[in-house]
């Protein structure tokens, strides 16, 4: 149940709690971020943190629901403002260098985050996921109206789980590298927007 107050302070003082995870988040791996953790950061005990968030999923669920949030805003603003067929994979890859917060917890956490969140706070979050797709799909029909309509809906099931991946290879860590140069594979330091431009073109096809 939620505590007294009006929606606005109820707002704010789970918008200091995601904060306070996302700066965890920042130099911390998930698994030692505890709502204790969390706590001494905020102005909260973890006790009174339960008021608001029942797990450190739902916190996290709740960081994510915000990345996808900021994301769907900047597609829509991509979609208003449209560029040139050649230039679109450009402007779009460039609005997920941004999410960078939003990629980790993709590649890492999303199966965490679910599974330990009440219904309704997942049911919060598939719904921001919802305007995602939909904004995404927006976005690309009014770059690229040439396309059909399978066309689009094509794209997006191969764009959304390479999301997945884009973490791992654009942050690889020191000791992550140096096992890859001990087996020989080698290791192309690419930007998030180095590896998602190509791929949204060659998908879509963009006429250079």
């Amino acid at each position: 149940m939620m505590p007294a107050g009006s929606e606005k302070l109820t707002a704010a003082r789970k918008e200091e709690i995601v904060d306070a995870c996302a700066q965890l988040y920042e130099v911390m791996p998930f698994k030692n971020i505890t709502l204790g953790v969390i706590g001494e950061k905020t102005s909260f005990t973890r006790t009174s943190i339960y008021n608001y968030f029942r797990t450190k999923e739902e916190i996290f669920l709740a960081l994510l629901e915000r990345e996808y949030t900021a994301w769907v805003a900047d597609l829509l603003h991509l979609t208003a403002h449209t560029v040139e067929e050649a230039r679109f994979p450009d402007a779009f890859a460039a609005l997920l260098e941004k999410r960078k917060c939003m990629l980790k917890l993709l590649s890492m956490n999303l199966y965490d985050m679910e599974s330990g969140s009440r219904l309704e706070n997942l049911v919060a979050f598939k719904r921001v996921y919802g305007a995602a797709l939909t904004a995404v799909a927006a976005c690309v029909r009014a770059h690229l109206p040439r396309l059909s309509e399978e066309d689009v809906q094509r794209f997006l099931y191969a764009f959304f789980p390479f999301l997945f991946g884009i973490y791992p290879y654009s942050e690889a860590s020191e000791k992550q590298k140096k096992a890859m140069d001990i087996v020989g594979i080698p290791y192309p330091d690419l930007s998030v927007s180095a590896l998602v431009a190509p791929f949204v073109a060659t998908l879509l096809g963009c006429k250079k």
